[in-house]
């Protein structure tokens, strides 16, 4: 599968579990190490835990990659997973308005991705 099949599916085990407000940047020609990050949150540490648990069984389920890191899965506050061609934060609401982490790269394209297949992706 290419990355823009395994964020589709990234996309819907975040609306499987009612995750909110889920963004996909394209930052692949400025940032070396990946070429799109996932964003997206969950209301409480629990419902983060919820997502990540999500994005990791649909992933292997359908034969995909394991992710190389998984960051902050200790508190579920602010969680990375890094799948390598793509990142993904999952933050709990209060995190996610701290670090804003789409206004740093605010600057960046939208993925392109089939609209049919996801909603408010960045």
């Amino acid at each position: 599968m290419a990355s823009a099949d395994w964020i589709l599916l990234t996309s819907k085990a975040i609306d499987e579990k009612s995750g909110r407000d889920t963004v996909v940047i394209d930052v692949g020609d400025v940032f070396a190490i990946t070429e799109y990050f996932v964003i997206t949150s969950g209301r409480t540490s629990r419902q983060v835990k919820a997502i990540v648990d999500e994005i990791e069984e649909t992933i292997k389920k359908a034969g995909g990659p394991s992710p190389t890191c998984i960051e902050g899965n200790d508190e579920y506050k602010w969680v990375l997973m890094d799948y390598g061609e793509f990142l993904v934060h999952v933050f709990d609401s209060n995190e996610r308005s701290y670090y804003q982490l789409e206004r740093l790269w605010s600057d960046r394209p939208l993925a392109t991705l089939p609209p049919d297949e996801a909603t408010n992706l960045r």
